[in-house]
């Protein structure tokens, strides 16, 4: 699994410890973090990210702001994206069990460290259920 990771300037600290997480367990990471902390908007780094979950198989996204919520507004802009803001780890299983999320949105002003820690295991290790929630997801891609 490779995971696409991207934050605006309010979400770089918490993004350069996801890369770090993921990576220390053993998954790639392809990084569109800032190089600093100066101010840049977030639909860019959404888009950039969205692109490449959408082009590489077997990838995922995760996109960090303050809130998480222009991330998740921004990302799923994109057909084929099912980006979910995830404030606890039981948000975190259930963006996969049921909605197949592909996109995760964290708030580096909402969530702490361990908490972040707690929503990328569950997401991480949460399959998607299928069964009716696959019915539902198909009647969301018939959205676009």
């Amino acid at each position: 699994m490779t995971y696409i990771l991207g934050s605006d300037h309010a979400g770089l600290k918490l993004g350069n410890f996801v890369k770090m997480y993921l990576e220390s367990k053993g998954f790639e990471v392809i990084d569109y973090l800032p190089q600093n902390d100066i101010k840049v908007d977030y639909p860019d780094f959404a888009k950039k990210v969205c692109k490449e979950v959408l082009n590489i198989k077997n990838s995922k996204g995760v996109l960090i702001c303050g809130t998480g919520l222009g991330m998740s507004i921004a990302a799923n802009r994109y057909s084929g994206i099912r980006a979910t803001l995830c404030l606890d780890a039981y948000m975190g299983k259930m963006a996969r069990a049921h909605n197949d999320a592909n996109v995760l949105c964290l708030a580096e002003r909402i969530s702490g460290i361990g908490e972040v820690e707690s929503i990328l295991e569950a997401f991480i290790h949460t399959d998607f259920e299928g069964g009716r929630h696959g019915c539902r997801i198909a009647k969301i891609e018939d959205l676009n």
